[in-house]
């Protein structure tokens, strides 16, 4: 199967690799990709955005070239993986604003809770080059 979705990551991020690992183990029909933002020579110029932007909140990438930001991504992805359950909530729109705000409260501060919960990225589950680590699934699709 083709990838529907690309999901573009902060590799830095103890708490970010934990959750794109998640959802590349529960990712049975290979619907996903995953881009290291921090990988050496990562350019978003090609999506439109900046790393600013890149950096603030998490985008996906749809097949059809539709770029998704924050929690929009987040149920995207679960939900090609058959997760759906577990966002539910993103569904309802009048929660929407709470949940957007409280995700981009996250993002601004995911590498302080990181180092705040101790998880540190795992050697199963990284590759890391000096400050940048990326995921490591074994095959070349969902690698960067």
């Amino acid at each position: 199967m083709s990838t529907h979705l690309t999901l573009f990551y902060d590799g830095n991020c103890a708490l970010c690799l934990r959750a794109m690992h998640s959802l590349r183990r529960a990712d049975r029909r290979l619907a996903l990709a995953f881009i290291d933002i921090a990988a050496p020579g990562f350019d978003p110029a090609p999506l439109g955005v900046t790393m600013t932007a890149l950096n603030t909140e998490m985008h996906a990438l749809r097949a059809d070239g539709t770029l998704l930001r924050g929690t929009a991504s987040i149920l995207a992805a679960h939900t090609l993986v058959g997760r759906a359950w577990l966002v539910w909530p993103l569904r309802i729109a009048l929660l929407r604003p709470a949940f957007g705000a409280g995700y981009r409260w996250l993002a601004r501060n995911r590498l302080r809770i990181s180092r705040l919960l101790r998880l540190r990225p795992t050697a199963r589950a990284t590759a890391c080059e000096g400050n940048a680590c990326r995921i490591y699934f074994g095959d070349a699709h969902h690698g960067t």
